[in-house]
């Protein structure tokens, strides 16, 4: 395969994981962190940029993508990827980033509500790029993708010719925890399981360019993984530098959005509140375009769905949602979102270490799940006051939302060990 078309793909890659909410997560983070931003910041992308990275790695060393889960029951196989693209798709992710971009994009420019029309043009235009996987990554890797990264390129050196003050003293939390809780922080952006969901998208635009001998597929992947976490951090380390610089324009800002809006308005003044716009409304759509590909491949590959059927109703039902009951359906597929996510970590996890036995796989899901659920209700507040103190003091990392992550190392070292252990018996014998 050509440079040009691993470039190309590392590009989509960026794009892809680049919508809205990640454009506004690092300004409030380094923000807040103060003088410790560039630590704080190094662990966010430890967590928001590695997990999705190393994701891509492992699904590229897959003979599918769908072999994740290959050795896990039937139905719970089948459940845990229709969960997956319900919740990346018309459930919460899609009608959210719909939302964001009609907020920020659009939004700041008129006087009236025009949600209803803007979700309507904004997934027909969607759904146009969308039918067109063949071309997704000329599309959105040569075209969309240099076209964003030169609009955030002009926003962030006008920001450095023209600082907007200094990073301040860090609050509290961040005052002696900084890497933590910037690492906390880029775990919650959620992309690790988004990660699962694109790579249907990465291994096929690579399988596209006539590459099939899985070590080619490999390498590929790992320079696509590569390319991809290069951009990603240097865009999150750009948008946190704004937001450890707007001291004087945005104090205390609630959210990284208001950061962002001060800055552009500030430096460039309507020109930069456009660009923003532009910004925004590129980053959503080349996400939206991304998930609804690989929902559209997941679902004619598994279970027979014409692509251009399935990419259409995805689309229609995320405008609808968009409009109607958005707050009700993001209460309840925050947890279950949040339940996933642990359970994809670990999936990627155990294939990273060829952990693919059906029991192995079964006791980790299962496990996964359950903790996943604890720090569901944790973030909902949803776990009784009494049981809460008891699970703080005895559960390790439950006060930051990750009480899966210590029984996750512990279950797949056991696992490693016990295949190795058994692989040393049957060489003996």
């Amino acid at each position: 395969m050509r440079t040009r078309d691993i470039t190309a793909i590392g590009f989509t890659a960026f794009a892809l994981f680049l919508g809205a909410g990640n454009l506004i997560f690092p300004p409030l983070l380094a923000q807040q962190a103060g003088q410790h931003w560039l630590t704080a910041m190094s662990g966010f992308l430890l967590s928001a940029v590695g997990l999705p990275a190393l994701t891509l790695c492992v699904l590229g060393r897959l003979p599918s993508v769908a072999a994740l889960t290959d050795a896990l029951p039937h139905w719970l196989r089948n459940g845990f990827w229709l969960l997956v693209f319900a919740t990346l798709g018309p459930a919460f992710v899609l009608p959210r980033a719909v939302t964001v971009a009609y907020e920020m994009g659009l939004a700041p420019f008129i006087d009236t509500d025009a949600l209803l029309p803007f979700s309507i043009a904004f997934c027909g235009l969607s759904l146009l790029l969308a039918l067109k996987p063949g071309k997704l990554v000329d599309i959105i890797g040569k075209f969309m993708t240099p076209a964003l990264i030169l609009m955030l390129a002009t926003l962030v050196i006008a920001a450095i010719l023209s600082p907007q003050g200094a990073p301040q003293a860090a609050i509290e939390r961040y005052q002696s925890g900084a890497l933590v809780n910037g690492l906390l922080e880029g775990y919650m952006t959620l992309d690790a399981i988004a990660a699962v969901a694109f790579g249907w998208v990465i291994v096929h635009a690579i399988k596209q360019r006539g590459v099939n001998d899985r070590r080619e597929i490999r390498r590929y992947s790992d320079a696509v993984a590569g390319i991809y976490v290069v951009l990603m951090a240097t865009c999150y380390l750009a948008m946190g530098y704004l937001g450890a610089t707007a001291s004087d324009i945005a104090p205390q800002a609630a959210n990284g959005g208001y950061i962002l809006t001060q800055y552009a308005a500030t430096v460039l003044g309507p020109v930069g509140q456009a660009l923003l716009g532009a910004i925004t409304l590129t980053a959503c759509l080349t996400t939206i375009v991304g998930l609804t590909n690989a929902n559209a491949e997941y679902y004619q590959n598994n279970h027979g769905v014409a692509f251009p059927r399935c990419a259409a109703l995805v689309l229609l039902l995320t405008a609808l949602v968009s409009n109607v009951g958005l707050e009700q359906l993001i209460r309840f597929s925050l947890p279950l979102i949040l339940t996933l996510c642990p359970i994809a970590i670990a999936l990627v996890l155990a294939a990273g270490l060829s952990l693919n036995r059906h029991r192995q796989l079964y006791l980790l899901v299962v496990t996964m799940s359950l903790f996943g659920c604890i720090d569901a209700l944790a973030v909902l507040e949803l776990v009784p006051a009494s049981l809460h103190q008891s699970l703080s003091l005895w559960l390790p990392l439950y006060p930051q939302h990750l009480s899966w992550l210590l029984p996750c190392l512990l279950l797949l070292g056991a696992l490693a060990i016990a295949r190795h252990r058994q692989q040393s018996l049957c060489t003996q014998v």
